[in-house]
């Protein structure tokens, strides 16, 4: 445990896990300073309640002196380690951590941490609930929503914490060390951040470099990244949809689980109601993380039949006239959509764009000439994507999201899949994935139920010429 009375510490980046970090600092006795780029203004909420704090502000902009007179700068995930006023900081040879780095310091009990490209919200959230159904007291956070170090000021007698873990988080950290450590995936992301692909490889390896060999990793079975690029000392358990060799795998309708020394275990997945073979891949991950922190069977199959799926993550917001409507406003990266893709049989019309993460499209152009009916695409990587895939099927180029759900409401038929599926970030034009999301079902809903659609486009299954119509009920 650090002692960080009447230290001078500068807390860089406001936003949710600031605010968090800087209420933390202030219990342990020492002197805060919080600074943001954005003013006042554009930081709602928490620029009140950072204001009604014993701490100093610095707003709309860094202040380079205080980087170089800190005793210890706390950065947030989303602020880049390569500004300069860090780099100055460093140069004064003044320690620069995250959140995550500073919360695991004060903690003794068992980490599960969980990391990958998808995936991370629904395994931690399984992971912890499998846990809590069987007796432990759990803490579930990081990434997720909630802040490591709030587990540390609610001082409540927590058995284990299962947190999500970032990128942007792994990068700040240096003597995090969780017992066990899950690896999803890794594929293209955050490319505006990174340099290079191979340097977000390695940030995610990262999570597994302070491990030892009593402690327990979870990655998928011979990933030919993980495998290669991850130094992993530890215990690897791995996962697989059909190695049966692999300490969990399917088979029929079956989960399939064992680790050794312990009995082979079978769960039922029935009433699993998540869908798609990634799904399938949390899971397993999933169970290999909570059976090795003691969850007990049955606990586990209760998890397995009563979770649904998470709000913005192929979540079904609407079903109409024979059309199915999903929410996937988190698949920021194209690999998470396609997975999505990969889930539906029907005829897909995808909404997707937003703000460009610089990332190859290229692993889509299969899928949607196979799958896509109609792309309906929107915000400020609309004409890139366009340039990448609009030659493979129908395309429709639009502003915003108010533009592109009537379009797709005109375009779509019975047995057909509308999938806000956005391979971007959201930042063009909301404030999170789940503002995106939220706006997205809202305009599903009040637009379906006034039964206007736009049926402008001239792709050839819709009648070209006609503007925006209110539909006969009796249609």
């Amino acid at each position: 445990m650090e002692d960080l009375g009447n230290k001078n510490v500068l807390v860089v980046g406001l936003a949710r896990t600031g605010l968090a970090v800087a209420e933390f600092l202030l219990d342990q006795g020492a002197r805060v300073t919080i600074t943001d780029h954005l003013p006042a203004a554009d930081l709602g909420s928490e620029a009140d309640s950072a204001s009604k704090l014993k701490c100093s502000l610095a707003l709309a902009g860094h202040p380079a002196e205080l980087f170089t007179d800190a005793d210890l700068i706390v950065v947030s995930p989303g602020v880049p380690l390569n500004i300069p006023q860090l780099q100055e900081g460093r140069s004064k040879s003044v320690p620069i951590i995250g959140e995550l780095e500073l919360a695991s310091r004060f903690l003794k009990l068992p980490i599960v941490a969980i990391s990958g490209t998808n995936g991370k919200t629904t395994t931690t959230q399984l992971v912890g609930d499998m846990i809590n159904h069987s007796g432990q007291r759990v803490f579930v956070g990081g990434n997720i929503g909630n802040p490591l170090v709030n587990l540390v000021r609610e001082k409540e007698d927590f058995e284990v914490a299962v947190v999500e873990v970032s990128s942007f988080q792994l990068d700040s950290m240096n003597t995090f060390h969780p017992q066990v450590a899950v690896l999803l995936n890794i594929s293209e992301d955050h490319l505006d951040r990174y340099d290079t692909f191979s340097d977000y490889v390695e940030s995610k390896c990262r999570l597994f470099s302070n491990q030892t060999p009593d402690d327990i990793a979870v990655v998928p079975a011979r990933d030919p990244l993980i495998g290669v690029r991850c130094t992993i000392r530890s215990r690897q358990l791995n996962f697989s949809l059909s190695k049966q060799s692999a300490h969990a795998y399917l088979k029929s309708e079956q989960l399939v689980c064992r680790i050794m020394p312990g009995p082979l275990r079978r769960y039922d997945l029935r009433r699993w109601q998540l869908v798609g073979n990634h799904n399938q891949q949390n899971l397993m991950a999933a169970v290999l993380a909570a059976t090795y922190m003691g969850a007990t069977p049955e606990a586990i199959q209760k998890t397995i039949d009563n979770f649904k799926p998470l709000p913005h993550r192929l979540e079904l917001a609407h079903h109409w006239r024979g059309i199915r409507f999903y929410n996937d406003s988190k698949a920021t990266n194209v690999d998470s959509v396609v997975r999505s893709l990969e889930t539906f049989s029907a005829p897909i019309i995808l909404l997707a764009g937003g703000r460009d993460k610089e990332g190859s499209y290229d692993p889509l152009t299969a899928l949607v000439r196979q799958g896509v009916k109609m792309l309906v695409l929107m915000g400020e990587a609309r004409f890139r994507l366009a340039k990448a895939l609009g030659n493979l099927t129908c395309t429709v180029v639009v502003d915003n999201m108010e533009a592109a759900v009537p379009v797709a409401l005109g375009a779509a038929a019975p047995g057909d899949v509308v999938l806000l599926s956005p391979a971007c970030s959201s930042f063009d034009h909301y404030e999170n994935y789940k503002a995106r999301g939220d706006h997205f079902r809202s305009l599903v809903h009040k637009l379906t139920a006034m039964e206007v659609l736009d049926e402008t486009t001239s792709c050839p299954w819709i009648s070209a010429g006609r503007n925006k119509r209110k539909l006969n009920a009796h249609n």
